[in-house]
């Protein structure tokens, strides 16, 4: 069944341009429990919406008769029962089924490289892997940030754990080369690498220094340079894992013109550059995956799931703005929960050895028809060296 665009996840930890109301309640909603959230969700508007009318059709107390204020009175709290029911099983029901990372594996020893960590799941799933002990760099633009969030975690961690801050601005393939450098000169081992810092955009083209779109060059391309620039290092660790946070939204993507991958032909709009950003980090993942084959390394890409996010906070202060945010925030996958599938992928026996596969939910699942093309993937992979200037003597596959 097709997913309807419903919910929004974008999930990751880097910071969001304000975004339109319209686009914050576009949320994508997972398989068999789209309609049942699609059409709850549905039911609670107008639910809400039939309350304010019949408060707004309310005369005044004072001239109403007594039995008549009544039964008004018990209208109105029929309403607010109804509505207040269809949230709480929606709560029950979507968290409740949600995915959960059940493995206990201990990470002692382990160095994993997360980028984008500072807030959203990036920051839960480092949470997590502190936890079980292991040696956590948290990639991120901010340092003043990260800092702070590092004592924050360190202070749950295991004892054993350790947590380090660089710098890495993934819109900036300066800043991505400048980053691996510092990693490959301080750590011996990488275990665990998580591309998971992204971003939207205002509905602008941008170009970066390097002639990218802005939105591409962060949720795609430094990450493509950056995964390229360690490899080395991770096969050298072996078994290890690249972890690609991706979205359901590059289900929506119709062409991918590999020939145009910046928007410089094409009319851009904000969703669709993220939509296609997204579309390129399954790909990646999968020709990652076919170029790393027998190597030790695997790679795998995911869909977070209905996370609530600070990107709630920019919704507009109007009354559907207030019911949109307190909806979500009630209903959907906190940071937490979004963090799992995450987390099930960088520690999880279960997919030990598995590779090139797309998951939702702590499960495997389909991806789109064009996340499945393999000439697309090979495709998108030329041009991307390209793109970032990958140097022959940085290609480790």
């Amino acid at each position: 069944m097709r997913r309807r665009q419903f919910a929004c996840d974008l999930h990751q930890g880097n910071s969001f341009a304000p975004l339109p109301l319209h686009l914050c309640a576009d949320f994508a909603l997972d398989h068999s429990r789209c309609s049942c959230a699609f059409y709850g969700a549905i039911v609670f508007h107008i639910l809400t919406g039939g309350l304010l009318c019949l408060i707004s059709a309310l005369p005044p107390v004072t001239s109403l008769e007594p039995h008549r204020t009544t039964m008004w009175l018990e209208v109105v709290t029929a309403v607010l029962a109804v509505v207040l029911a269809t949230l709480v099983s929606l709560r029950v029901w979507y968290r409740t089924t949600s995915g959960r990372c059940t493995s206990r594996k201990s990470m002692v020893g382990k160095t994993v490289v997360i980028t984008g960590a500072t807030a959203g799941i990036g920051k839960e799933t480092a949470r997590d892997l502190l936890r079980r002990g292991a040696r956590v760099i948290i990639a991120c633009r901010n340092l003043e940030k990260g800092c702070r969030v590092a004592s924050e975690l360190q202070a749950n961690g295991d004892s054993r754990s350790e947590v380090v801050v660089r710098h890495l601005d993934t819109s900036d393939l300066s800043s991505v080369r400048n980053f691996a450098k510092e990693v490959l000169d301080t750590e011996k081992a990488i275990h665990v690498l998580i591309n998971n810092a992204g971003a939207v955009f205002p509905d602008k083209r941008q170009v970066t220094a390097d002639g990218l779109e802005l939105t591409m060059a962060t949720n795609y391309f430094g990450h493509f340079l950056l995964t390229n620039l360690l490899l080395g290092r991770l096969k050298e660790s072996a078994p290890s894992r690249v972890v690609i946070v991706s979205s359901a939204y590059h289900e929506y993507v119709k062409n991918l013109d590999l020939k145009d991958l910046n928007f410089e032909g094409e009319s851009y709009t904000m969703i669709e550059a993220y939509n296609k950003s997204k579309l390129c980090n399954v790909l990646f993942a999968r020709e990652l995956a076919d170029r790393t084959a027998g190597t030790g390394v695997t790679s795998n890409s995911l869909h977070p799931g209905i996370v609530t996010t600070s990107i709630l906070d920019r919704v507009p202060y109007t009354l559907a703005g207030f019911i949109l945010r307190n909806l979500s925030s009630f209903i959907i996958k906190d940071a937490v929960c979004g963090a799992q599938t995450t987390n099930h992928l960088a520690v999880s026996e279960e997919v030990e050895g598995v590779s090139g596969r797309y998951f939702a939910d702590c499960k495997e699942t389909t991806a789109s028809e064009l996340a499945r093309r393999k000439d697309l993937a090979t495709g998108l992979w030329e041009a991307s060296v390209k793109a970032v200037g990958l140097k022959e003597n940085k290609i480790y596959y």
